[in-house]
């Protein structure tokens, strides 16, 4: 079985939130919980919420053993963009652009294989 849990519209560019995803990809719940919570990078702090969101819907909804999971799926798509102006010379703007994420983080048990 598979659970899964999504976190949109977290302002944070994709491309460095996928640093953090790609070493969590593929491993047990709880190693992938003690590198994001070791991790400084500013991406963790909400793929960290993301992932024990995952494991609290697996737990309570579908009643599946903590011990048991990994995280069989994680990515991050790009977002909406935030777009502000910046005054340049000569009355000029030049654009701005604060990207956003879509993280998904999907966990399943190691005994439906």
């Amino acid at each position: 079985m598979e659970v899964r849990a999504v976190a949109k519209d977290v302002r944070l560019s994709p491309r460095k939130a996928r640093i953090v995803i790609d070493a969590i990809r593929g491993k047990d719940v709880s190693e992938a919980l003690r590198i994001v919570r070791l991790s400084n990078k500013k991406a963790a702090k909400p793929i960290r919420k993301t992932l024990e969101s995952a494991i609290a819907n697996a737990e309570n909804n579908y009643n599946i053993d903590v011990d048991d999971l990994y995280v069989v799926g994680a990515t991050v798509d790009m977002g909406r963009s935030l777009r502000r102006m910046r005054p340049r010379a000569y009355g000029r703007a030049d654009l701005i652009r604060r990207p956003m994420s879509h993280i998904t983080i999907v966990v399943g048990d190691r005994g439906s294989e």
